[in-house]
């Protein structure tokens, strides 16, 4: 097995170094809003975002002219949009059903699908405004029926960005904040005096809004750990360079950081793939960020085989996985570690960030190995219950479960069993003792 990397990006060692400085800010930051609340968060806010309005949170009129400023053309856009992303979620929510059935006759047992009861959705603003970002957290929180959505995004230019507002709206919140980073999930997730705290918090952001989330996790839910974006393109000969390095590099415009491999079993595709990003870069308006993720984060890795090609894919774990080969479907039975994957040339990466119906929000830095991405099963948590309906079941499955608890040890979880085998089943059984 041969594996060549004609270009790598920073050494691990490096980026260590970089996640280790967010740690430490983070945690102090995380510390000051517990102790401080919202003057912490209104110090953040004037720091970061050049911003301190009278109130963080969007009044009905508020909205409304935040409406107001979003063209014709731009609104129906995202209702479309939102019109996707609805349908697919419902589709998901009717494929998760509650349940109940007897097990063991006069034994019911069975689950219930339950909303979390509030959710806190952030949605980033900062080199741009990730509107689509509403649709997938909030939108898709009202379809699982979450009865508080909170919602929060930071202000450009000094004032809320209508068409995140109107996503946001739209999409079901009840409540709007012009609150960015660290700030807005620590704010959300601790509560302050004026924001009441919520039970999970969800959506992407950069380094330090994946970190927040990271260190809040526990106290309270998270969707995943979706930090930085990353891409991974996965081409043969079947495809060219504009359309991989197009690829590539459409995502590597979103920070300084987002890495963008490109895995191919040609070697031509792939040399001509770095000359084809060179020439991009020349003229992309976004080049300045692009740049530097593809100087510092970039990694071109060829490959013998499409086996070969398809462990590089499975062990790197990208969020977004582009396949591109004259075997996609292959590749969707084969692979089992990554974000989302987008098959063929015909879609790309921004369709499902922006349009398409999936969700946009997916797990990094190999988070994929262990969740995928955000979704309306996220929102709801599965609550088991139990009953016995028959005096001869309650008498049966206690002599099993006394038997069983003694067998470790168990004494006081043996006599549950015991005194309803005794008070239904009719038996004497000793206190203490395995009901033989």
């Amino acid at each position: 097995m041969t594996i060549r990397h004609l270009k790598t990006g920073k050494p691990a060692a490096d980026r260590a170094e970089d996640d280790a400085r967010v740690r430490a800010v983070v945690e102090a930051t995380l510390k000051d809003i517990e102790a401080r609340g919202d003057a912490a968060v209104r110090e953040l806010s004037e720091r970061f975002d050049r911003f301190s309005p009278p109130s963080f949170l969007l009044s009905q009129s508020e909205i409304e002219a935040a409406l107001a400023k979003v063209s014709a053309r731009d609104m129906a856009d995202i209702e479309f949009a939102q019109t996707q992303i609805r349908t697919f979620a419902q589709i998901q929510r009717a494929s998760m059903r509650d349940v109940e059935v007897e097990t063991y006759p006069g034994v019911i047992l069975g689950h219930r699908n339950i909303p979390v009861q509030s959710v806190g959705c952030y949605v980033p603003g900062g080199k741009f405004p990730m509107v689509a970002s509403a649709h997938m957290s909030v939108l898709t929180a009202s379809v699982a029926g979450v009865p508080r959505i909170v919602a929060a995004a930071p202000a450009q230019k000094g004032e809320p960005h209508p068409a995140i507002v109107a996503a946001m709206h739209k999409g079901g919140a009840h409540e709007i904040y012009v609150l960015g980073g660290m700030q807005a999930i620590g704010a959300m997730a601790l509560g302050t005096e004026t924001i009441r705290p919520v039970d999970m918090l969800v959506g992407p952001g950069n380094a330090f809004v994946a970190e927040a989330k990271r260190q809040l996790y526990g106290r309270v839910g998270i969707d995943l750990f979706a930090g930085p974006t990353e891409t991974m393109v996965v081409a043969d000969d079947t495809v060219d360079s504009e359309l991989v390095a197009t690829d590539l590099l459409g995502q590597a415009e979103h920070g300084y950081n987002s890495p963008a491999i490109l895995v191919t079993n040609s070697e031509m595709l792939a040399r001509d793939t770095l000359a084809k990003v060179a020439r991009l870069l020349k003229i992309l308006p976004t080049a300045e960020t692009a740049s530097a993720s593809w100087r510092d984060y970039g990694e071109v890795i060829v490959c013998d085989s499409y086996e070969e090609m398809l462990e590089v894919a499975n062990e790197i774990a990208s969020e977004h996985v582009q396949i591109m080969t004259d075997r996609d479907d292959w590749f969707l039975e084969k692979m089992h570690s990554y974000g989302a994957l987008f098959l063929g040339p015909r879609t790309n990466v921004a369709n499902g960030d922006k349009v398409i119906g999936t969700n946009h929000t997916l797990p990094t830095k190999k988070a994929g190995r262990y969740t995928g991405g955000l979704w309306v099963g996220k929102f709801l948590k599965t609550h088991s219950y139990q009953k016995i309906v028959t005096d001869q079941a309650a008498a049966e499955i206690g002599e099993y479960c006394s038997r069983l608890c003694m067998l470790e040890g168990f004494v006081g979880h043996a006599e549950q069993a015991n005194v309803r085998v005794r008070r239904y089943g009719g038996r004497n059984i000793a206190y203490g003792t395995a009901a033989e």
